[in-house]
């Protein structure tokens, strides 16, 4: 048997294991997907070193480990990565998972408007199958990626967030995924699912974090495979955020789908940070005309840290406007991949799509492959791709250090000033606080120096 064999055999036995352990209390037609979803892992395997898809993400760590199912921790070894990742006050309610799963004491369910639902999957399974039903596992792509069919075939608990018509929700729903440390390798599969209806205002935050003992960024060799699954019906306003925030010795695989309904806009804020390797996956079908997608992205890493982001854009209707910009950063060894696709469909007349990005390397050794893509089959569209990688502009290194600021200094302010153009975008101030004050712990300057409080001036040059 090859190595490749033996660790999808070890993810097939995780499973009978669970299918054992939860034997006759899975709703019948959850049975079957999940059945569905680990023959097809089991059929197909992990992505092969020539899949086209998947040559750049550094698969070899996490298919040769073998990970274990992770044991029920609850709240009291994450009490220092809730204290650190918690929005507290600023969210309108807050869910928290310990290794995938839902932990009640640790979470904060708010004031919501009437009808509107934030709780764990489990539980909602539990009452409320038939709205579940119609989308869940139904949404991402159980047949083109192997990562999703495991994760379907583990479908157990997660978060579901209801939006019934003609709701908003102000301030964040913030879905925080916690991992801790353990014995030996774990993999969890956080699941999501969000419904929206028709003219819905709402704001949706994930946070995947992992810590250590004693609140040490080294927690652990363990493996996040998280799907996220977002419906809206027709005039919808969404702002979702997600921050990768693992454990330096931690995998991050994960898949975002998104449906979007007439007239419906969907912006997206991801920043990737931590995690020795991490592969998104974030595709956006606009199915109604007039919907409008925005896609922004922050990639700060270090080291040898690996984050591959893999987006798509599929214009299947007329009238669809969308804007991509992603940013990266990286220093020491890290290497990024950036692959970005504008799909227009034949329908998909009068698009107007626009995507960019754009990379910072502050070491010789650090890499960047991006490869932003246009498949297009109308005729009446404007679309346009871009993409920039270079060292920071020592030509404004000089022009800082003349008006008396040091090269450390003055390299770090260039950085901040490049990714002030996605950060100051963001309009949850605990996401985009916490990404400021990361950017100024690295470079070794005061916390709470804010991005945005820079010059348009240096804002510009880059």
């Amino acid at each position: 048997m090859t190595q490749l064999a033996e660790e999808k055999v070890a993810h097939v036995n995780n499973f009978a294991a669970l299918e054992k352990a939860t034997a006759g209390e899975v709703l019948p037609w959850l049975d079957e997907r999940r059945k569905a979803g680990i023959a097809r892992f089991d059929l197909v395997g992990f992505p092969a070193a020539g899949d086209e898809e998947w040559r750049h993400a550094q698969l070899g760590p996490i298919v040769k480990t073998k990970f274990a199912l992770p044991a029920a921790e609850g709240a009291a070894r994450a009490t220092d990565a809730y204290a650190e990742f918690s929005f507290g006050a600023d969210a309108a309610s807050e869910i928290v998972f310990v290794n995938g799963r839902y932990v009640a004491q640790l979470s904060k369910l708010g004031k919501l408007p009437r009808g509107v639902r934030v709780s764990s999957l489990a539980i909602a399974l539990a009452e409320d199958a038939a709205a579940i039903e119609p989308h869940l596992a139904r949404v991402a792509d159980v047949e083109a990626n192997p990562f999703v069919a495991l994760n379907t075939g583990f479908l157990q608990d997660g978060a579901y967030i209801r939006l019934p018509s003609g709701t908003s929700v102000e301030g964040a729903i913030h879905l925080l995924f916690i991992s801790t440390p353990s014995a030996e390798p774990t993999v969890s599969h956080p699941r999501v699912l969000v419904v929206a209806g028709d003219n819905v205002e709402a704001t949706i935050v994930e946070s995947y974090v992992g810590r250590g003992e004693g609140g040490r960024k080294s927690g652990g060799t363990y493996l996040t495979n998280a799907v996220t699954e977002i419906v809206c019906g027709a005039d919808c306003r969404i702002d979702h955020c997600k921050l990768q925030h693992e454990s330096l010795e931690a995998y991050h695989v994960a898949t975002m789908q998104v449906n979007l309904g007439r007239a419906t806009t969907f912006v997206s804020h991801a920043a990737s940070l931590g995690s020795r390797i991490t592969r998104n996956n974030l595709n956006c079908l606009m199915a109604g005309e007039g919907a409008y997608a925005t896609l922004n992205g922050l990639v700060l890493i270090g080291g040898e840290q690996h984050v591959d982001n893999h987006t798509l854009l599929d214009h299947a209707e007329p009238n669809c406007p969308s804007h991509e910009l992603y940013k990266h950063v990286l220093s020491g060894k890290a290497t990024g991949v950036f692959r970005g696709k504008i799909l227009v469909r034949q329908k998909a007349q009068k698009t107007d799509s626009k995507q960019n990005s754009k990379s910072l390397l502050l070491s010789d050794d650090a890499y960047m492959n991006s490869q932003p893509a246009l498949e297009i089959y109308a005729d009446d569209v404007k679309c346009t791709h871009g993409s920039t990688t270079g060292p920071v502009d020592e030509d404004m290194v000089f022009y800082l250090r003349t008006r008396g600021v040091g090269l450390a200094e003055a390299r770090h302010l260039l950085t901040y000033a490049f990714a002030a153009d996605v950060t100051r975008r963001i309009k949850v101030e605990p996401f985009r606080r916490r990404l400021e004050n990361f950017m100024a712990q690295q470079a070794g300057l005061p916390q709470d120096l804010r991005i945005t409080d820079l010059s348009a001036h240096d804002e510009a040059v880059l």
